[in-house]
C-alpha cells in the first residue's frame, strides 16, 4: 500500500442542494466529478489521507470575521454555514495534529466577501477563510498567519478582511484587474496605516502558463514567506487559472498547481473558484492532494494537455521577471500610501458593488490612530436594499482607551439612526448585534 509522506486530512462538501442558478458556473454539479476522480483513483487507498466531514460554522464564528447586516441569518444560508465548517474543520485537523496537512473541498466559495456583508458578490456570501482564521485564533490564542491566494481573481474581500491586520499576511497571485473582475488587486494596495506592506498583490499578464506562476511563488512569495515567519500557511486554492476555465483567461496546469503546492507547502488548502468541471477540477484537485500528502503527482496529467502550446509568451515571462524585484520591494520598503485623516481617525469611504445580488453599498470606515494599541475601528454602512447600519470593532490588543470608547459608541448609536449596530469585540470574546429600538 502507499503511504503519504505527509498525512492529510480532505473534507469534502459539494453542497449539492445549492446553486445561484442551474446555469451559472457555481452549481450544483461542480464537485461532481472530482468526488468520482478521487475514487476513481484510489486516493483514500494511500494510507495517510483521509477523509473528514465538516463542521457547522455558528453565528458567533461567522461574526468574529463579519459584520452581516442586517443579520447572519439573512447573509447565511445552511450551505455556507457548512463550507465555512468545512475550513474550520481543516484547522482543526491540523491544529489538534490529527494530520499534518489538511485540504477543505468545500462549495460555496468565500474570498470575494468583505468585511461587511450586505449580499453575495463574486459569488461569495461570507469568506470561509477568514471565518477559519478567526476560529484558530479563537481557540489557539494570537497566531502570525498567511494567506497565499491562488485564485485566478483578485481576493478582494479577504484584503479588506485584514487591511488593518499586521497578523496576517495576505498575498494574491491573480489575473492582472484590468483584464478580469473584480478589477482590484494592484501593488500600491498594500496595506492600511497599521499593516503596511502585510497585503502584497502580484498581477499577472492574461496567457500566464505554469513557467510564470511558479517564477512568482519562487521569487516573491517564498522570500516573504522566509522574512515573515508565520505560524500557519493557508493556501486560498482557487482553480479558475486553469487554462480550460470558461471565465477567465489563464493558461495553469494540474501539475504547475501541484508543483505550486509541493513549493508553498501549505498546512491548510481552501477551495475557492474553479469553473471547468471536468477539464480541470478533477486533476487539479488530485494533484493538489498528492502534493500536499508528499506523493508523486507526475501522473496527474488532463488529456488535452499540451505544455508547449500553453507556454506564455517570452515577453510575458520578462514582464514577470521585471515585476518581481519591485513586488519584493513593496513588502520589505512598503510606501506610505496617503491616508486621509479627520481628527483622530483615519477615514476610507467607498462604494461596493455586490454584483450577484445587484446591491450597491455606500461605506466610511474610521479607523482611530491610537498610540496604545491598532484602535477602535467603526464601520458606518448602507445599500440599495438597507438603512444605514454600524459595525463598532475592538481589536485583540484593544486599550482601556478605545474599548471605553467602542461600547459609547455601540450602546449609544443603537439609539440613532442605524437599523443595526453589531459589536465585535476582538479583546473580550463578545460578538452581538442590536436591532433599531
Amino acid at each position: 500500500m502507499l503511504k503519504a509522506a505527509s498525512s492529510l486530512g480532505v473534507i469534502f462538501f459539494p453542497a449539492f442542494d445549492w446553486a445561484i442558478s442551474p446555469t451559472h458556473p457555481e452549481r450544483e454539479e461542480r464537485l461532481l466529478y472530482t468526488q468520482d476522480q478521487f475514487r476513481e483513483e484510489g486516493l483514500f487507498d494511500i494510507d495517510g489521507i483521509d477523509e473528514y466531514r465538516p463542521l457547522f460554522a455558528t453565528n458567533e464564528d461567522i461574526m468574529r470575521a463579519h459584520f452581516c447586516f442586517p443579520s447572519v441569518e439573512a447573509i447565511c444560508t445552511e450551505s455556507h454555514r457548512i463550507s465555512a465548517g468545512g475550513a474550520i474543520q481543516a484547522a482543526r485537523l491540523v491544529l489538534e495534529q490529527k494530520t499534518r496537512r489538511a485540504f477543505a473541498l468545500v462549495r460555496p466559495p468565500g474570498h470575494h466577501a468583505m468585511k461587511v456583508v450586505h449580499g453575495n458578490r463574486g459569488f461569495c456570501n461570507i469568506n470561509i477563510e477568514a471565518v477559519m482564521v478567526e476560529w484558530i485564533r479563537e481557540h489557539y490564542g494570537r497566531k502570525r498567519i498567511a494567506i497565499v491566494d491562488t485564485d485566478c481573481h483578485h481576493g478582494d474581500g479577504t484584503q479588506d478582511v485584514y487591511w488593518h491586520d499586521p497578523d496576517v499576511l495576505f498575498i494574491s497571485l491573480h489575473q492582472d484587474g484590468r483584464t478580469l473582475y473584480p478589477g482590484s488587486g494592484f501593488p500600491h494596495e498594500n496595506g492600511g496605516p497599521r499593516a503596511l506592506g502585510k497585503t502584497i498583490n502580484i498581477p499577472l499578464p492574461p496567457q500566464t502558463s505554469d513557467e510564470g506562476y511558479l517564477y512568482a511563488i519562487e521569487n516573491v512569495v517564498l522570500p516573504i514567506l522566509e522574512h515573515f515567519k508565520p505560524d500557519l500557511i493557508i493556501n486560498s486554492a482557487g482553480q479558475d487559472n486553469h487554462y480550460s476555465d470558461p471565465i477567465t483567461n489563464m493558461q495553469f496546469s494540474a501539475q504547475g498547481y501541484a508543483k505550486l503546492n509541493e513549493l508553498l507547502k501549505p498546512d491548510i488548502a481552501v477551495l475557492e473558484g474553479g469553473y471547468s468541471i471536468k477539464g480541470a477540477l478533477p486533476y487539479v484537485n488530485l494533484g493538489i492532494c498528492l502534493a500536499m500528502a508528499g506523493c508523486d503527482y507526475s501522473a496527474v496529467r488532463e488529456p488535452d494537455y499540451n505544455a508547449a502550446a500553453l507556454r506564455e509568451t517570452p515577453e510575458t515571462m520578462d514582464f514577470i521577471k521585471n515585476s518581481c524585484p519591485h513586488l519584493l520591494e513593496g513588502y520589505f520598503h512598503p510606501p506610505m500610501g496617503h491616508f486621509e485623516k479627520q481628527g483622530e481617525f483615519f477615514i476610507r469611504e467607498r462604494k461596493i458593488y455586490y454584483d450577484t445580488d445587484a446591491i450597491l453599498e455606500k461605506q466610511r470606515e474610521e479607523l482611530k490612530d491610537c498610540d496604545q494599541c491598532r484602535g477602535l475601528r467603526l464601520i458606518k454602512t448602507s445599500s440599495s436594499h438597507l438603512l444605514p447600519c454600524l459595525g463598532v470593532e475592538l481589536p485583540i490588543d484593544c486599550c482601556p482607551a478605545c474599548e471605553r470608547e467602542g461600547y459609547e459608541f455601540y450602546h449609544q448609536s443603537s439609539k440613532k439612526d442605524y437599523l443595526v449596530v453589531q459589536l465585535l469585540d476582538q479583546k473580550n470574546k463578545q460578538f452581538t448585534y442590536r436591532p433599531k429600538q
